[in-house]
């Protein structure tokens, strides 16, 4: 029998880090790429499909074959733009990832968005940025959780630089995620049932989707033991 492999895409500005509370639950090998403007160092950021494309070279190079691919948020999404490799993956979890912006208007509103946060991490580095961030409304679902947990996350926030941060929003954000390849493997949306706009979206556009309670957009950070047994 083959070894078991399961592949762990973090999300905007986070890390492999955020996997650490559930990797005992995970048999098997465990492989978690930092994604493309993440890191102290990183390399510039590509067009979306040169950066899928190298993600899924990667892997290979890797040896990863047959995996469970899993993905939060922004890298749920670029989980999706995988699933057309059934070389690599048998099934899938996208947590917290939007399925994709389906008119011009909702691309320019969010494509205008962005560009406001990338103008922020330019012009004023990434600490207002974090501090920023860490006010929108949709982490109001974290003000619960313990103060060492919301410490670490902002922690794995700071540890990125502002430029690869912008440069990953302005490849890599919703807007610029053109329509996925036809997926060759099944996949399943978790999100949080306190994410209410998100989980609206996965509903209507009539995707697998199982719900986790008592938790936000980030189900990793605020519901990691029912998330590890999902996975599991």
């Amino acid at each position: 029998m083959s070894e078991r492999v399961t592949v762990l895409l973090h999300g905007f500005t986070g890390s492999p880090l955020v996997w650490d509370g559930m990797l005992a639950s995970l048999p098997g090998r465990v492989v978690t790429p930092t994604l493309p403007g993440h890191g102290s160092r990183p390399a510039p950021v590509g067009a979306w499909q040169e950066e899928i494309d190298a993600l899924g070279a990667w892997l290979a190079a890797e040896g990863v074959r047959g995996a469970h691919l899993v993905g939060y948020s922004l890298g749920g999404r670029i989980a999706r733009h995988l699933l057309d490799r059934d070389d690599l993956f048998t099934r899938a979890t996208l947590i917290g990832a939007h399925p994709g912006l389906t008119s011009a208007s909702e691309r320019d509103a969010r494509r205008a968005a962005d560009a406001r946060w990338i103008e922020r991490l330019e012009r004023e580095g990434i600490e207002a940025f974090v501090s920023a961030w860490e006010a929108l409304p949709l982490w109001r679902t974290q003000t619960s959780l313990p103060p060492h947990v919301v410490e670490r996350q902002r922690a794995i926030r700071r540890s990125h630089t502002a430029a690869g941060l912008a440069a990953a929003l302005r490849s890599l954000g919703l807007a610029e995620m053109p329509a996925p390849p036809a997926a060759r493997v099944p996949a399943r949306w978790v999100v949080g049932a306190l994410d209410e706009p998100l989980r609206a979206v996965v509903t209507h556009a009539a995707l697998p989707l199982t719900v986790v309670p008592a938790s936000g957009h980030n189900v990793v950070l605020e519901a990691p033991a029912a998330l590890a047994e999902l996975l599991a």
